[in-house]
């Protein structure tokens, strides 16, 4: 795993690669310190990296469309799998490599609440942990784009799959909202994610037996989800229809319900 690491290091940054995402980072970063540090004069800096996080849409792809696309467009995959490694070491040495790549230029932006404490007062703690926070987030990101990534040979391709998937991770909520609030609504809406999810997976893999796998798995688990969460009430009628209507039932969470009223401790 080292010696993939080291060498998809090496590929970056004798490359133009991790040079683009840095100055795309940072360019996105002095934009959202201008607007919002500076002429806006709010001394939160998280306002600044919520501001970024939409630039993930253009730096997380170009990062990752490549990561193992470009292996399997050159046929060298099945070098790298005849090593005395195993596949997840493969994969986990490419992908710390990535993130070493989006950890070098936050480092540089780590600098910036400090630069701005010396002309105000900054929250070091809410932007330091913001900070942490986004990293995570562009973890998660990445790590997106590397399953996509490996699911195709071309470059551009996966690159425009991993903006759409981007962007829907990022205006899901919104979305939610337009879907129907009752627990029926809900697992059609789902089942309905699932299907499409399978059939990004049979056009961009060519396996329907994968495909059909993956979207009835999901199918499975959201029809138990939605069994499981309609089985309170159930159970607090079936109590109810035993005992009478002045009942009152412990939840899990701490909480007293009585079927219809939802009565919190604190």
């Amino acid at each position: 795993m080292t010696a993939v690491l080291k060498h998809e290091l090496a590929n970056y940054f004798h490359s133009l690669t991790a040079y683009i995402f840095g100055a795309f980072l940072l360019v996105f970063v002095g934009i959202g310190a201008m607007l919002y540090n500076i002429q806006a004069a709010v001394s939160n800096f998280e306002y600044v990296l919520q501001f970024v996080s939409l630039g993930f849409v253009v730096i997380v792809p170009i990062l990752t469309m490549r990561v193992i696309a470009e292996e399997r467009k050159q046929k060298t995959d099945q070098l790298l799998y005849s090593l005395p490694i195993t596949t997840s070491q493969v994969v986990v040495g490419k992908y710390l490599a990535l993130l070493v790549v989006f950890f070098i230029p936050l480092c540089i932006v780590s600098l910036y609440p400090l630069i701005f404490a010396q002309f105000g007062d900054v929250y070091l703690m809410t932007s330091y942990g913001s900070l942490l926070a986004f990293f995570i987030m562009g973890a998660a990101l990445i790590a997106v784009g590397t399953f996509i990534s490996s699911l195709t040979e071309n470059q551009g391709f996966a690159a425009g799959i991993a903006i759409p998937v981007i962007l829907f991770n990022y205006y899901s909520v919104s979305l939610a909202e337009h879907i129907s609030a009752s627990a029926m609504g809900s697992v059609i809406s789902l089942c309905a994610l699932a299907v499409i999810l399978g059939l990004v997976i049979r056009f961009l893999t060519g396996n329907e037996g994968l495909a059909f796998s993956v979207s009835l798995l999901l199918i499975i688990i959201i029809g138990i989800a939605g069994g499981s969460g309609s089985g309170k009430s159930t159970f607090t009628n079936r109590i109810k229809k035993h005992f009478g209507d002045d009942v009152v039932l412990l939840d899990l969470n701490g909480a007293f319900f009585d079927g219809s009223v939802h009565l919190s401790l604190s």
